[in-house]
């Protein structure tokens, strides 16, 4: 019978994933932003991509956003969605009709992080993460606010 990790495991395990992905991401992101926007865009619209400045633009403020989120573990689902349909994009436009390997430009890496961004998304991103000890903060207050008796005022 098979056994998923849990506790610190299962969240140092998603830590290093969430990291790793970000790294990676941060570093597609950075690779455009040293190239330049409008040479960027001259790249996408070579692939076919629609409104080409628009669309690099979009990709890099995805990729940015992703990257931090990711890291941090907060909010992730929104983005993670952004980043799929980014790396959606880039298979339709660019790597799809190259095959599966990366040595002929296929689309291995841009589906390996669709895998990683939605096995994260769905996992959540763990104890080590700002959404947890926003989570930990909001518990907290709850019982606080539970703790203090209530005043009944008299008129």
């Amino acid at each position: 019978m098979y056994r998923s990790l849990t506790g610190t495991p299962r969240d140092v395990v998603l830590l290093v994933g969430r990291l790793l992905l970000a790294y990676i991401m941060v570093m597609h992101a950075w690779k455009k932003i040293n190239a330049g926007l409008f040479d960027t865009a001259a790249v996408f619209a070579k692939y076919g991509i629609p409104i080409a400045i628009a669309a690099a633009s979009f990709t890099i403020v995805v990729e940015l956003v992703f990257s931090a989120s990711v890291a941090l573990g907060c909010r992730m689902v929104v983005p993670a969605g952004f980043m799929t349909f980014v790396m959606a994009g880039a298979i339709w436009f660019v790597h799809g009709k190259n095959g599966l390997f990366m040595a002929d430009n296929g689309w291995a890496l841009v589906g390996t992080i669709i895998c990683a961004t939605l096995a994260l998304a769905v996992a959540g991103p763990g104890r080590f993460s700002l959404d947890a000890v926003l989570a930990e903060r909001a518990e907290r207050r709850i019982a606080q606010t539970r703790a203090i008796p209530r005043q009944v005022i008299s008129v």
